[in-house]
């Protein structure tokens, strides 16, 4: 065997069935080694930052952890935004880079590159494999270090000649640390004072709140969540990563807080609360707006669980701190859990989450042109499939998603790049979450300023066949930025706008269904048409900009003197 048949041995052994990349000329040896893999699928993209994005999204949706593999230089730097973003959302993903062979290193080969210097500063572990002999050892490394902990991501970078090589290695060499085909592998189980201190605060709140971030997500601990939010009749409120974690529709599930697409009654009930468990949840600048939500209030306690300690009191002053996976958390602690009847308190924020919904009526059946995007989503809920698989770029649909989405629960997620917001996410991603659950159509939504990042891959998911129906919002212009410009810069509009495309048709000569849709009934009859189709269909929503009415948006709600907790 070669080095490259070694790497896909392994990489068999620890149940890996896609790889996503790009070919290129010092990849040659590793295509080879797959190609007589029966049980790995080679999955194309059209550039190496959708590659990973894929591998992203894969990773989300499977519990397992998403590989993805570029030849050197240019490939690898185009890699590097999406390998940042997975490593700071905590997604396991392994990018394999295949180098420059070493003895072309320092003599001006084309593409030479410092890979492993190159992706130090953006995952868990950046390395490079100098022999043959030492690939299996690297491999579990890479799926060890990625899957354990804070998950992260891990660049191993390959040159072409240790690959190419004979290798030595034995079948006892050759193994998989099973542990680490999934994630979290080796969960962090907290100390049984900590869950005991947790259980006193929580028995002896009377207005508790559990703060389900992404973590939550990510230890698939949904049913653990709703059983002891149950029990302790504790309301739910989640972060955009967190969404999902419990059914909207639960009366103890309030909604998304933080600065983007917030519920003002799940805010209020953080503003209210007199204990806050923030579980899984870094506390990072969104979900306290700043680090100014909710207002400082002594009589409040504020208990914050994550598996990695270094986050633990990194942006407030914690009552307790408890270095856990939410996972084991829940369950430890559910019998330690007094059980309570429902709470006047609980039933008064249900009163005020009714109020919201009924204000926000005209504007989910709003016939006005252009479509507004609360339109929009009102008429996706109302034909979203039992297990939802959503992703989402940043901008223009993040604060109306968040807000007016009804995840119905289940497993059902949204997904959105929360770490760095970079946009050509959505596109790639659905391939990915495709692939990781064939048994729901998945669903992107992006706008035209990220469609022009990504819209090669269209031809990737008529290629594959993916069935996605995509959500083309369509204004004309970076609108977040814009309406960032119009709050700050009085008007003054620089570089935002561009040319409005009919992306409808280039969707149609990429061999997708594509329809175009510019009111409310052709929205409607959009949608029914697109879940009917058996293929990959683009509805390119001709939509108001997010400049035109301010979004949801908690802290430019305040700049425009407007009560962000009010129902109006």
């Amino acid at each position: 065997m070669t080095g490259a048949d070694v790497l896909v041995k392994l990489l068999e052994q620890y149940g890996v069935e896609y790889i996503f990349g790009v070919p290129g000329d010092t990849n040659v040896a590793f295509y080879k080694a797959l190609n007589n893999s029966s049980q790995i699928k080679h999955v194309m993209a059209r550039d190496e930052r959708s590659a990973v994005f894929m591998a992203d999204a894969y990773a989300r949706y499977s519990g397992k952890p998403g590989v993805c593999e570029c030849p050197s230089g240019a490939g690898a730097m185009y890699s590097l935004p999406g390998v940042a973003e997975a490593n700071a959302s905590s997604i396991p993903l392994i990018l394999l880079t295949n180098d420059i062979p070493l003895k072309g290193e320092g003599r001006g080969m084309i593409t030479e590159l410092d890979n492993a210097k190159l992706f130090e500063p953006v995952t868990k572990l950046s390395f490079q494999v100098k022999t043959t002999a030492k690939i299996p050892e690297a491999i579990r490394r890479a799926f060890r270090t990625a899957t354990a902990g804070r998950p992260g991501a891990v660049h191993m970078t390959l040159p072409e000649d240790v690959l190419a090589h004979a290798s030595e290695s034995t079948d006892r060499e050759i193994y998989a640390e099973k542990e680490c085909a999934t994630f979290p592998a080796f969960p962090v189980r907290p100390t049984e004072a900590a869950i005991a201190a947790l259980a006193k605060l929580l028995n002896g709140a009377k207005k508790p709140v559990i703060v389900a971030g992404g973590g939550v997500n990510h230890s698939h601990a949904a049913q653990e969540l709703l059983t002891v939010a149950q029990k302790a009749q504790a309301v739910v409120v989640t972060t955009i990563t967190g969404q999902g974690a419990i059914p909207d529709t639960h009366e103890l599930a309030l909604g998304v807080i933080g600065d983007n697409g917030f519920h003002p009654h799940a805010a209020r009930a953080v503003e209210e609360s007199d204990l806050l468990v923030y579980l899984g949840c870094k506390m990072g600048s969104v979900v306290t707006i700043g680090w100014t939500f909710p207002t400082a209030n002594s009589e409040r306690k504020v208990v914050q669980v994550d598996l990695d300690s270094t986050v633990l009191g990194n942006t407030t002053r914690n009552d307790l701190s408890i270095a856990g996976d939410a996972k084991s958390v829940l369950t430890d602690l559910l019998p330690l859990v007094e059980a309570r009847e429902p709470r006047a308190w609980n039933a008064d924020l249900n009163k005020l989450r009714e109020q919201f919904w009924q204000h926000a009526e005209p504007l989910l059946h709003s016939d006005a042109v252009p479509l507004k995007p609360q339109r929009v989503v009102q008429e996706l809920n109302r034909r979203l499939p039992k297990h939802a698989v959503m992703v989402s770029d940043a901008g223009t649909p993040t604060p109306h998603l968040t807000r007016f989405l009804r995840l119905p629960g289940d497993g059902s997620r949204l997904v959105i790049p929360r770490a760095f917001g970079g946009l050509g996410y959505a596109l790639p991603a659905v391939v990915g979450a495709w692939l990781a659950r064939p048994d729901v159509r998945p669903i992107g939504l992006f706008g035209d300023g990220s469609f022009s990042m990504s819209a090669g891959e269209l031809e990737t998911l008529t290629r594959l066949k993916v069935p996605a129906v995509l959500l083309h919002f369509n204004n004309g212009c970076y609108g977040w930025i814009k309406a960032l410009q119009k709050l700050h810069n009085e008007a003054q509009y620089l570089s935002v706008d561009f040319t409005p495309l009919n992306v409808a048709k280039i969707a149609e000569s990429f061999g997708l269904k594509g329809i175009r849709a510019t009111n409310g009934d052709e929205i409607a009859k959009a949608l029914d048409e697109a879940f009917k189709h058996d293929g990959p269909v683009l509805i390119d929503i001709v939509s108001e900009s997010i400049v035109d009415e301010c979004p949801p948006v908690y802290s430019w709600l305040k700049a425009i003197g407007k009560d962000p907790l009010a129902i109006e």
